[in-house]
């Protein structure tokens, strides 16, 4: 039984721990013990995540303030800029993977060159991107099966979400880039001041307050363009100081074939891994869109709701990420696999504790957006089925975190295509539209679907083929 000053000074210990997270951290995290470099990564990650599910949860507030259309355009056009998110991903996975490695290594210049090459290829691919977005951006509401006063009321919204591309890309790679050196706590502060603004000015440009102009739903885009973009220059400040585990000087802005090479390679099947997630989920909404404007916006309720939480168990899991890539750097993969298997117990806990709230208290949490019925109730639905999933995601998101971290998006890229293309995407039209449970069908495939998803991970984790894999 532990003595009282025992247990005094492991809790003293432990908010030092915190404290040391938060502020920042040169811990070596190939030495020592691996749930205090756990908790030192995974502290910062989730606290930005939570800043993150913050901003997602207060946007939708107000916009639910202008109607059923306003949160469906939000909801419509972010299903879209799911393409985008899944390049940022997917070159953001690859960036993690090759900082870390190279941290890992020991080699400080290998990870500033790696962070460059990924800042030049994520322009050149934002900017190819978001133009057509901009240009096509009614056309892009109406094939998403928007009708015509939504296309007419929202399409400014959607055009300056996709002309803000390069700065979503942006904010992605150069977090990335300090998550893989172990800078996770600079990584939490800039999503943090990026945010603080863009909540800040969300009200402002949506209803017009003091001398803002009122621009209503397209406010909310305009709000996060800025908050966005100073989030940007913030990082590139702190990437140009000479101090840092990762800093980048004039010298190093130049093109590297063989790095970017290696980047794309690795960054193809890592975009086509989240691609393969985010077109499932585009079609999802397609499906629900088909019950109308009041199932799009429950269903824009419920999943910001459940992203509000989930965020932070990503947060969680991308320690996982970077502990896979600097211990296998430093030749420690059963270092690496004793670092996984503790972040996905953290995580699960955390997670089933958040599935008791959403499938006791749906209706209270619900009831904060919106109290329209038709809305609610599809909300209400969303929230309960999709928890009974969280367990599932909590391991599974780990799982796959720790093989993108080690630089294997084959594997995880593989799992997706059977889990959405083959699971969810198909399940969902036949309880949806063939067994007629309608808009519920659609959201009870996400959990099924998520659960293969696990199983399958579990099973080539266990197999072990990422421990040699070479980036």
């Amino acid at each position: 039984m532990a003595t009282p000053a025992l247990s005094e000074n492991r809790t003293s210990g432990l908010w030092r721990s915190l404290a040391e997270a938060i502020k920042g951290t040169h811990q070596d995290f190939t030495e020592g013990s691996i749930g205090r470099a756990v908790l030192l990564l995974a502290t910062p990650m989730v606290l930005e995540m939570l800043m993150e599910a913050l901003f997602a949860i207060v946007d939708v507030f107000w916009v639910t303030r202008l109607g059923a259309n306003a949160v469906a355009t939000v909801g419509l056009t972010e299903s879209m800029l799911t393409l985008m998110f899944s390049v940022a991903l997917g070159i953001s996975l690859s960036t993690t993977a090759m900082v870390a490695r190279r941290i890992g290594e020991k080699d400080k210049r290998g990870a500033s060159t790696a962070a460059v090459q990924s800042i030049l290829l994520g322009v050149v691919v934002a900017v190819a991107m978001g133009v057509p977005g901009v240009i096509w951006a009614s056309q892009l509401l109406g094939l998403m099966g928007a009708p015509a006063d939504l296309v007419a009321s929202g399409y400014r919204y959607t055009e300056i979400v996709f002309g803000g591309s390069v700065g979503v890309m942006l904010l992605f790679l150069n977090n990335a880039i300090f998550r893989g050196a172990g800078d996770a706590s600079i990584a939490m502060r800039v999503l943090w001041f990026a945010n603080m603004i863009n909540l800040a000015l969300d009200p402002c440009f949506i209803f017009g307050l003091g001398p803002f102009p009122k621009l209503g739903v397209t406010g909310a885009a305009v709000s996060t363009l800025i908050g966005r973009t100073s989030g940007v220059v913030y990082q590139f400040w702190l990437l140009a100081r000479a101090d840092g585990r990762v800093s980048i000087r004039f010298s190093d802005i130049c093109i590297v074939p063989k790095v970017i090479g290696s980047l794309i390679r690795v960054s193809t099947t890592g975009v086509l891994q989240f691609a393969i997630a985010h077109t499932s989920w585009i079609m999802l909404v397609r499906f629900i869109s088909s019950f109308g404007s009041a199932a799009v916006a429950g269903y824009t309720i419920g999943i910001r709701t459940f992203f509000f939480v989930v965020l932070p168990a990503w947060g969680l899991s991308g320690a996982a990420a970077t502990m896979v890539g600097q211990n296998l750097g430093a030749q420690k993969p059963d270092r690496a696999v004793k670092a996984v298997y503790l972040t996905a117990f953290y995580n699960a806990v955390y997670m089933a504790f958040i599935a008791a709230i959403f499938i006791a208290f749906p209706h209270a949490i619900v009831s904060v957006f919106t109290t329209d019925p038709p809305v609610a109730s599809a909300a209400v639905d969303c929230l309960r089925i999709v928890g009974y999933g969280n367990v599932g995601y909590a391991f599974g998101m780990v799982l796959v975190q720790a093989f993108n971290g080690a630089g294997d998006t084959v594997t995880p890229t593989i799992i997706n295509l059977i889990g959405f293309w083959f699971c969810e995407l198909p399940l969902a039209y036949l309880l949806a539209f063939r067994l007629n449970f309608e808009v519920r069908g659609v959201f009870a495939a996400i959990p099924l679907a998520e659960l293969l998803i696990t199983l399958m991970g579990g099973v080539m984790f266990l197999k072990g083929g990422w421990k040699q894999r070479k980036i």
